[in-house]
């Protein structure tokens, strides 16, 4: 366990925190939500200070390709789920993105032994549209500001579609190496 895992590691520690803050909270404007808001904010930026840190320092490592992904899936999926059951975020968006997303994390799970898949741009841009969609909903603006909600949906939609072309790319990357072996 190196420096970059140990951040990997700290956004997968983080999340259990973060939903339970989030289902503490009684209003959308309390104490709660705002903390729950900051540590995800602080959570989610970990994903690329971790792998900053892994190529500067020479540490990059086939764990941490690994663990990588599957902290973001933690993290945004928690999110998503704990979301949509506040009523916060529609369940399609939860569910379609949560299919693409666990289905490509056991197709890694499931050749890690030939191959380790590193995130490629798509996916990065994927993990950080989900990040502000999700960081939008959960700031609770919508009290001060009634077009907050159609910012939200907005940005969900523009998450869902990266989510979904990224998860096509990802399927004709692998089949194209599979097919080069």
């Amino acid at each position: 366990m190196n420096i970059p895992n140990s951040i990997t590691s700290l956004r997968i520690l983080l999340a259990p925190i973060f939903v339970w803050l989030l289902f503490a909270s009684s209003q959308v404007s309390s104490w709660e939500r705002w903390v729950a808001l900051v540590l995800f904010v602080l959570a989610i930026s970990t994903d690329g200070v971790d792998g900053l840190v892994a190529r500067r320092t020479g540490k990059v490592t086939n764990l941490g390709k690994i663990l990588d992904p599957i902290a973001d899936k933690v993290l945004i999926g928690s999110s998503l789920l704990t979301l949509s059951i506040l009523g916060e975020i529609q369940w399609w968006i939860t569910i379609l993105i949560l299919v693409r997303e666990i289905g490509i994390t056991v197709y890694r799970l499931l050749v890690v032994n030939t191959e380790v898949i590193a995130a490629v741009g798509g996916g990065k841009l994927k993990t950080i549209l989900q990040g502000i969609a999700i960081g939008f909903v959960l700031a609770p603006f919508e009290v001060w500001f009634s077009a907050w909600t159609i910012i939200e949906q907005v940005l969900l939609l523009l998450a869902l579609a990266s989510t979904l072309i990224s998860g096509f790319q990802f399927l004709l990357t692998a089949r194209k190496s599979k097919s080069n072996k």
